[in-house]
């Protein structure tokens, strides 16, 4: 009798099928920006440019492609730390960072209140992320004021308060310009108070 292999059960994604699941990922985020979290899901497979069934197949429920838009927003956001750091100067990747922040925010705003009517409670995906973005934050602003651009008694959190309070605050859709101009006040407001040159 022929000894025939079964496939591995672990394999890794095809490339394609890779692919296809990161950019139905970018569409619905999109969408769900655009639109709200109760689009069509036919409609982001169609702006994606796959068949339904692909869809459903990486995302089975409107509840799985919600957590996983905001699961990956947040590791990118959280990912995009390094990469910054490693590019730019300590000031400019903490602005470039809490520039990135303020579109997850919008992310947030979407799929938090569907999160909460779909599965009750989210949380835990919620306080997951959160780890992840508290740690990257507290790594740009150590390096800011270890390079003497940013007070020594600055508490990181400080900043994601403010920002996420323009964004609870605001009730109208540009929120996000005026988000984007508090980074700069932020950031102008968090440097050491030079002494006045005699």
């Amino acid at each position: 009798m022929a000894n025939r292999r079964s496939p591995s059960v672990n394999r890794k994604p095809r490339a394609d099928a890779q692919r296809n699941r990161e950019h139905i990922l970018e569409v619905a985020k999109q969408e769900f920006t655009r639109s709200g979290a109760d689009t069509s899901l036919d409609d982001i497979a169609k702006q994606a440019g796959v068949g339904p069934g692909t869809l459903y197949r990486h995302f089975p429920t409107r509840e799985a492609l919600l957590k996983t838009v905001y699961r990956t927003e947040m590791e990118r956001l959280a990912a995009a730390e390094q990469r910054f750091a490693e590019t730019m100067p300590p000031i400019e990747a903490l602005r470039a960072w809490l520039l990135l922040f303020v579109d997850s925010i919008a992310t947030k705003q979407i799929i938090a209140p569907a999160l909460n009517a779909l599965v009750g409670d989210p949380k835990k995906i919620f306080e997951a992320s959160y780890a992840q973005v508290h740690d990257a934050l507290r790594t740009l602003v150590k390096r800011a004021v270890k390079n003497g651009d940013i007070r020594k008694d600055l508490d990181p959190i400080d900043l994601l308060r403010a920002l996420v309070g323009v964004a609870n605050v605001a009730s109208t859709p540009d929120w996000q310009p005026s988000a984007k101009r508090l980074v700069d006040i932020l950031i102008t407001g968090s440097q050491p108070i030079k002494s006045a040159a005699s």
